[in-house]
Parts: C-alpha cells; structure tokens; sequence
C-alpha cells in the first residue's frame, strides 16, 4: 500500500540523513519512479520530501549546536548546505534565531519530529468512484515535459498554462475538429515514466479511434503535435466536481488518504488522464482516470 511504502521512505531518509540524498534516490530505495513518488509523498504528508528532509537536518543541526562544541562551518557542511552563509540563512528562515544563537541559552528553536504516517479512518463511506479496464489507446496531442518539483507546488501555474497557451495558440481547436460532433471531448494525460527521472510528460489532447479524421491526424503530426500511446490497464474512475482545477488537487488527495487506504487499490506507472467532457453534467469539471492494480 501507498501509506507503508511512505513510512518505508521516511525510515530510508532517516536512516540516510547525513548523506547527500534528495526524493529522487528515496523513490529508487522504495522502487517508485520519482515522479509517483513525489506526488504521492507530497499529498500523503502535506510536504515535499526535499522539504521534509531539510527541516529534519535544521532540526538536528539546532540540537547539535545546542548540545556539543561543534562549529557553525562544520554544522553547515555536516548537515548538506555548501556554504556556511546558505546554512546560515536556511536555518534562519527554519528556526528564526541564526546558528550563532542557538549555541546561546534561550534561542528559540523550531522542532520538527519525524513523520509517522498513520491510516484514520474517517467517516461513513469512501469516494464515489467506478471501476474500468482499457485496452491500448492512441491520443493525438501537444506535449510538454515538466519538472518533478512542481508537483503540489501551489505557487506553480505551469500546466495551467501550458493550457492557455495552446487555446491562446489555436492548438486544440484543430484537434477537437477531427472528432465527430458530440465526441469533442479533450483529454489531459499524464506520465510518469520517462528516461529522464526528474521530468513528467503532460499532454493535452483528444483520443484518435475509428471516429477521428486520420488523414487530419497525420497533417497534425507533420506541425508538431505528438501521437502518445497507452497500454492495457485498470482504471479507479473519480468525478471532479467543481468550477475550476483545485477539485483535481482535492481528488488525487482523497485518493492518497482514503480510497488506496481503504480499498487496496495503489497507482501504476501507466499514463493517468483527466477527460474535459464536450458535454458533461452540470458541476461536473472533469473526469479523473488513475490506473491501479491491488497493492
């Protein structure tokens, strides 16, 4: 399940704290592609593991300082940081008192403990959701690679517009015009797995089948979308109910804490996408399609 492999990665950087490890080696000691990884310890705990691991260091570097003759130049480099002036204003930031001062009685210092993940069971039933199995498909869409760290970054807006642009641009239009009326759906797909661990393909496009133009296909392909394939897999089928994109983030939470908990059910490294129905139900934003297996 999702919730021990957190608490097997949270032992792993405990256990590997002094070392120069970031959320990248903790996904391969766990055997999880950095990009679940990240996304998942990030709606399971609230934070990063780069941040869960910076506070843990500032939290044993303040202790040290407090408690033996070590100096601030050899905390820095002990705890990770390249300079004693970066170490200086991290743990400033962190603890609000500068590492001089916590060599002094009565600085005020910041704890923070390590993480225990707990399941809690709360209320009377689990999410809405429905059961699906898929066998390959093709998609024609724009792509873009996107870094790992802006997974649960709220302060990052680059999906969201990646979207406008490409409506800026005229990109989906032509696409959804390859379709039949009434079938114009758009879909935004997701994938973890590429070559390059710490990047994530996002794409934004429409299913290419026997209702889909192909000679309109192949004269896409020649301007610079991109075909992307998906294979066989089971898929949890959630609806985002909402007027804007935080019913997503909403979702994929609920997902983390109380469906895979719940149901046993736990992501794959296939593709996950959203479906942005040409006509949806009323308060429906979007269709959530997670690929699962039985943990």
């Amino acid at each position: 399940m999702s919730m021990q492999l957190i608490q097997q990665a949270i032992r792993y950087m405990e256990e590997h704290i002094y070392e120069d490890i970031n959320y990248a080696d903790v996904a391969k000691s766990i055997h999880m592609s950095s990009y679940n990884f990240h996304r998942t310890f990030g709606f399971i705990t609230g934070m990063t593991a780069n941040e869960y691991l910076r506070s843990r260091r500032l939290t044993l570097a303040a202790q040290e300082l407090q408690t033996s003759n070590l100096s601030v130049i050899d905390a820095a480099y002990k705890y990770g940081y390249e300079s004693p002036e970066s170490f200086s204003k991290a743990f400033l930031r962190f603890h609000g008192s500068t590492p001089k001062q916590a060599k002094k009685q009565g600085a005020k210092l910041h704890l923070f403990n390590p993480l225990v993940i707990k399941i809690i069971t709360e209320g009377g039933s689990i999410m809405d959701y429905r059961m699906e199995h898929k066998e390959p498909q093709q998609f024609l869409a724009r792509v873009r690679a996107f870094s790992n760290e802006i997974i649960n970054d709220d302060s990052d807006h680059s999906i969201p517009d990646f979207w406008g642009e490409c409506y800026d641009k005229g990109l989906v239009e032509p696409m959804k015009q390859l379709r039949k009326e009434g079938k114009r759906d758009i879909y935004g797909l997701c994938s973890p797995t590429k070559k390059n661990e710490t990047h994530f393909d996002y794409g934004i496009g429409v299913i290419v089948d026997e209702d889909t133009d192909a000679a309109g296909v192949k004269k896409l392909l020649e301007n610079g979308y991109s075909l992307w394939e998906t294979t066989a897999a089971d898929y949890a089928v959630f609806q985002c109910m909402g007027d804007d994109g935080d019913c997503i983030g909403e979702t994929w939470s609920k997902f983390y804490k109380e469906f895979s908990p719940q149901t046993g059910y736990v992501q794959t490294d296939d593709t996950d996408f959203e479906i942005y129905f040409e006509k949806g139900e009323t308060g429906l934003f979007c269709e959530l399609w997670v690929p699962v297996t039985k943990g």
